[in-house]
């Protein structure tokens, strides 16, 4: 049986990924890494304080991928420019930006979409010429949602789920209260959570953490 190599879907126009980067040699190692923001709020008489969780972080999946041309005497940049572009806008004139790639390996499939956030190219082979035959691209993905998939994911309307939420011109921690509490009344939680001694000022792009509310008794 053919041994199934690492792919790399690329996008070529939005949210259509019509080219491919085939993986020369599988990776014998991946790793992956998620963090996450946690505020914490001193409580008296506590030996732990609150933790409201804010955010999280997109993650981030790293991979060396190995690539050789000596047996051709190939330049081994035709190979790896390929990913190298990846960082860049210039061959994704469309889009204005670095396309977003899904990693795709075997029965595993789609496994990871993001944006290549970081690469380190290493040259370790050379011809007589000084032509480059073999390298290493330490490549760093990082996590890529589009909004209407990150909220089918939260599912996060429960009053008593913990959120974030970044103001906007307008926004009044009233407003805020009724829309995330159905009652104007509640703003005190969103202050007491945010450390907010005046909430008639709330800056656009401060983002507030929107405490649960817990039921009496719990």
């Amino acid at each position: 049986m053919a041994l199934e190599k690492l792919k790399i879907l690329v996008e070529t126009d939005p949210q259509k990924f019509r080219r491919e980067i085939l993986a020369q040699f599988n990776p014998s190692e991946i790793s992956l890494e998620k963090q996450v923001r946690w505020k914490e709020k001193p409580a008296a008489e506590r030996d732990v304080p609150e933790s409201y969780f804010t955010h999280g972080f997109p993650a981030r999946f790293s991979v060396d991928l190995y690539f050789n041309t000596y047996e051709t005497r190939e330049d081994v940049r035709t190979l790896t420019d390929e990913v190298m572009s990846l960082t860049t806008v210039e061959k994704h004139g469309k889009m204005h930006r670095p396309p977003i790639c899904r990693l795709m390996w075997g029965k595993f499939g789609v496994f990871f979409q993001g944006v290549l956030h970081s690469v380190k190219q290493s040259f370790t082979l050379f011809l007589e010429d000084g032509t480059p035959v073999r390298a290493t691209l330490s490549c760093c993905f990082k996590e890529w949602r589009t909004a209407e998939e990150d909220a089918r994911r939260q599912k996060t309307e429960s009053v008593d789920v913990a959120k974030s939420r970044v103001v906007v011109s307008g926004d009044t921690l009233s407003a805020l209260s009724a829309e995330e509490y159905q009652d104007p009344r509640l703003w005190r939680h969103i202050a007491e959570a945010n450390d907010i001694d005046n909430p008639r000022t709330l800056p656009p792009g401060l983002v507030l953490t929107i405490p649960a509310l817990r039921a009496k008794g719990r």
